[in-house]
């Protein structure tokens, strides 16, 4: 890898530090080259990415970033889980992890906040932000389902008394 190379890497992960919601480092060692590419599959249908950088790169690429924390964890094979959503780097990891005993969660850094082991772990029990926002639709719309409901819960009553009346009319 030339220079120019090296640049335009240290550029790219100053991007994904800079404007990720969640990075999680974690090491790699013995993941075979499928395993890998389900890693990033299943990061891929969560709206996450996953990065293999060398870490003196990457050290390079963290050097005034809100994230710059991180960096004592880039020793080893690592690879970088990244995702704008706070949550879903996390939680790809997580279940991958959880799967596969060979990738090892280190941490990460959530904005400026850096996380250990347990902290990832609790960031991945979180809602996602798509999770979030169908709560939030739910609670908005349940009152008006709830007044529909009782607009026309009268009319419902009233069909069923005249029915029963006429059931019993027809009866006798």
């Amino acid at each position: 890898m030339d220079r120019a190379q090296k640049e335009k890497v240290v550029e790219e992960l100053g991007q994904i530090f800079e404007s990720s919601g969640v990075v999680v480092v974690a090491h790699y060692t013995g993941l075979t080259v499928a395993e890998m590419q389900k890693l990033r599959a299943q990061a891929r249908e969560a709206g996450s990415a996953v990065r293999v950088a060398k870490n003196r790169l990457a050290k390079i690429a963290l050097q005034g970033r809100p994230c710059e924390s991180i960096a004592e964890l880039l020793t080893g094979m690592t690879v970088l889980t990244y995702s704008e959503d706070p949550v879903a780097a996390a939680k790809v990891v997580e279940g991958f992890a959880k799967e596969n005993k060979k990738l090892v969660i280190l941490g990460g850094a959530m904005g400026e906040t850096a996380l250990d082991r347990a902290g990832v772990e609790a960031v991945s029990k979180m809602p996602s932000r798509e999770e979030l926002i169908s709560s939030i639709a739910g609670c908005i719309g349940a009152p008006a389902s709830n007044i529909a409901g009782a607009i026309g819960a009268p009319a419902s009553n009233i069909a069923s008394i005249l029915s029963t009346i006429e059931e019993k009319a027809e009866a006798a």
